[in-house]
């Protein structure tokens, strides 16, 4: 059978090209489609379908009348009538006066529990939670969180309330779509929309972890929701960052995981109840990893240990806590929220790095908001005096401590140490943030009191081949490590 050649004419081709135009075209409306669906073409039905549950808050607080700024006259001088006068013109002299403000919040059970923040509600008299229906009601403070900035309030109401629930916050991510909503400015019931612009921000609290997003957000803003695109709250509209006091796209909602666990504990007790382990700890940096033999940078590292659940359990200053609970602690930031995540009076494994090797205690947890005044113990040691009167070394001038340096720095009469009285402004030690006045209570983990012990242990660094000493310095009773360099040191 012989092969034959087809020839296809040429209108067929034009034909041929036509469709698969028409293919590429339809192929590149779907992807459009597609990606547009992704981005949404309005937030009106989820505005329409949280707003019931938004509210406005109003406080209104009684304040003294002489508590705002005045002018300053000198007694007796001419304006002082006059001034006088102004300030008590209508006859209220003194009297106190009411202040109002201005914040948001939302509803999150039908039986009228409602979510704002602390500094919107903090000191007022009175608390008026106005609805999108337009209904007002009196609310009552069940219980507030400072450290989180969360306010938990109550309403009586005669049926059940709208409400919204809370998301995890864990999984949103950079990018996502967010929806503010609030009372900014006074204008009430307003939505802004934006998207997740950076995840567990932390501004100034010890258990910050802010969702950091570009939608509007202004004052009357505070402890309104943010919600994602399935209409759950994954934050608590907080603070903003700018330089005017107007949204310029930098906004911090409190993400809802930390919150839920903050409701939680309002609800059942009017107040928080956190874990306390009992040590004071900073992060471990790479020179101090170095100089402790760590295999890599991370951990809390415990500078102080005073008397406590940790202080019981055996753990030490120089300690390194690696692990808490069976997950792995990363920072001092990761290892404070874990400890105030636990339930108080739960006993836990904690892992720590001792002396070249890892350690478990079991430490039982105390609760923090107990502890919160506690005062560190006193280190315990002798009042010696041996060796050198004074050194140079690590980039320090160096004395041992004695009554007239105590009484100087004004240390407690138990206190033991080298004093720092000279810093060289070239040295990496001033780098470092060491200053005259700190006082060197340990070095290589061991106590030092004396010259000589100081230098015994740079040498014994040295011997062990490290670069580093690690040194335990205390500045007005706190206590930090630092790691200087030794390799060069004579």
């Amino acid at each position: 059978m012989t092969a034959q050649s087809v020839s296809i004419p040429k209108y067929h081709l034009a034909a041929l090209r036509t469709v698969w135009l028409a293919a590429l075209t339809m192929a590149l409306l779907i992807a459009q489609t597609l990606v547009a669906q992704a981005r949404p073409e309005s937030f009106a039905d989820l505005a329409d379908r949280v707003s019931p549950a938004v509210v406005n808050i109003t406080t209104s607080t009684v304040v003294a009348q002489g508590t705002g700024p005045s002018p300053i006259v000198p007694e007796g001088s001419p304006f002082e009538d006059f001034f006088r006068e102004f300030r008590d013109r209508g006859g209220d002299g003194d009297r106190p006066r009411r202040t109002s403000a201005l914040g948001s919040g939302f509803v999150i059970s039908e039986d009228g529990f409602v979510v704002t923040n602390n500094h919107v509600i903090e000191s007022a008299d009175e608390i008026i939670v106005e609805f999108f229906s337009g209904k007002e009601l009196v609310a009552e403070v069940i219980g507030t969180d400072p450290k989180t900035d969360i306010a938990l309030l109550k309403v009586e109401a005669d049926e059940p309330l709208p409400f919204v629930s809370f998301g995890d916050s864990d999984t949103a991510r950079v990018g996502d779509w967010v929806m503010a909503m609030g009372n900014p400015l006074g204008q009430e019931f307003s939505a802004s929309a934006g998207i997740v612009s950076a995840r567990n921000r932390a501004l100034s609290g010890t258990y910050d972890d802010y969702i950091q997003t570009d939608a509007a957000i202004n004052r009357g803003n505070s402890g309104g929701p943010l919600f994602n695109m399935d209409a759950e709250v994954i934050g608590v509209n907080t603070a903003i960052l700018s330089p005017t006091g107007g949204s310029i796209g930098i906004g911090f909602s409190m993400a809802s995981n930390v919150v839920t666990r903050v409701i939680d504990q309002l609800k059942e007790y009017g107040e928080t109840r956190r874990g306390w382990l009992g040590v004071r700890i900073q992060d471990v940096t790479e020179d101090v990893a170095e100089a402790m033999g760590l295999d890599e940078v991370r951990g809390a590292l415990v500078t102080d240990v005073p008397e406590g659940p940790a202080a019981e359990a055996g753990m030490e200053s120089g300690d390194v806590i690696l692990n808490f609970d069976g997950k792995p602690v990363e920072d001092t930031r990761g290892l404070v929220r874990q400890v105030g995540n636990t339930d108080v009076g739960k006993t836990v494994r904690v892992v720590v790095f001792r002396d070249g090797q890892t350690q478990t205690l079991k430490v039982t947890l105390g609760r923090r908001e107990v502890a919160e005044g506690a005062v560190p113990a006193a280190q315990p040691g002798g009042d010696e005096d041996a060796g050198p009167a004074s050194a140079e070394m690590l980039g320090l001038t160096l004395e041992p401590l004695n009554d007239e340096l105590r009484a100087q720095l004004e240390l407690d009469g138990d206190a033991q140490g080298l004093v720092v009285t000279d810093v060289d402004n070239l040295s990496e030690a001033y780098e470092k943030g060491m200053r005259a006045g700190d006082l060197i209570a340990e070095a290589g983990q061991e106590q030092v009191t004396s010259i000589t012990d100081l230098q015994d242990r740079v040498a014994a660094a040295k011997e062990a081949g490290r670069k580093s000493i690690l040194l335990l310095i205390r500045r007005g009773g706190d206590p930090r490590f630092v790691a200087l360099p030794i390799d060069s040191d004579e």
